[in-house]
């Protein structure tokens, strides 16, 4: 019953404690004071951040049958097991307002979307250690110019230092996977504040990429009307992928001019 239900969930049980401890380790670099763990299923890494004694640690599940066996596995922890929606709590009530470390072995049918939630609360939460899909892996860590460089590559290096940390094999999990996972981990950076509107800043790049197989001289369209933005010249002829984290606070700046007219 379990299995079945986290399948639905797009959760696969991680079985290889070795692995597990690995993930775990993740969170010795940045010593979190506030940890939570999401997508917890039937503690394989739970048992691990507990022997590292990472305290206070929080688990997040929203799946019943997983929160009835981990408080039965760990009656230790029960009172910190949070039944919720990570995508749809308030955060900011998991540690009464403090900032927390965010670590999991991520639902892969929602793996982006936790993250585009992460980017709601960048200053909440300043270290994000999980595993998900190597795709979505690949493409969070993705430098400019690769092809799988986009929206989330963009968005979430703008406000941290991202690093893909290490490859996991289907076999390690039941039910397996039809795909590779991989672990990576997100510092927050020192820029509390993007140099432009950082909601239009969301906007010029999730623009940018909807076509992005075009220059962003037709790409843009929607914002720009075909108009010419000066300053933003040498943009208007490269596609989205070539640009970094400060070229599109610069076209974002450009722009600005042209769409608030």
């Amino acid at each position: 019953m379990l299995v079945r239900a986290k399948k639905q969930l797009g959760q696969h049980f991680l079985t290889d404690a070795s692995v597990a401890m690995r993930i775990a380790d993740t969170l010795d670099v940045n010593r979190p004071d506030n940890v939570l763990e999401l997508g917890p299923g039937t503690g394989a890494l739970t048992r691990h951040l507990i022997q590292k004694q990472v305290s206070p640690l929080k688990l997040m599940e929203i799946d019943t049958e997983s929160v009835e066996y981990l408080r039965a596995e760990y009656p230790q922890m029960s009172d910190s097991i949070i039944y919720a929606d990570f995508l749809n709590c308030d955060l900011r009530q998991i540690f009464d307002g403090e900032p927390f470390t965010l670590i999991g072995n991520f639902p892969y049918n929602i793996s982006s979307q936790i993250f585009f939630r992460v980017l709601e609360d960048v200053n909440l939460i300043p270290v994000v250690c999980g595993m998900l899909q190597k795709e979505v892996a690949c493409r969070i860590t993705a430098k400019p110019g690769s092809k799988v460089y986009g929206i989330l590559s963009v968005l979430l290096q703008a406000y941290y230092d991202v690093e893909y940390l290490f490859m996991v094999p289907p076999g390690v999990f039941n039910p397996p996977p039809k795909v590779m996972s991989g672990v990576i981990r997100l510092t927050r950076n020192k820029v509390e504040h993007l140099d432009c509107d950082e909601k239009f800043f969301k906007t010029v790049v999730k623009t940018s990429f909807n076509q992005r197989r075009k220059t962003l001289r037709n790409s843009l369209k929607p914002l720009t009307a075909g108009q010419e933005v000066p300053g933003a010249e040498q943009f208007m002829d490269k596609r989205a992928e070539q640009l970094s984290v400060q070229d599109f606070v610069d076209l974002c700046n450009s722009l600005t001019a042209v769409c608030n007219k």
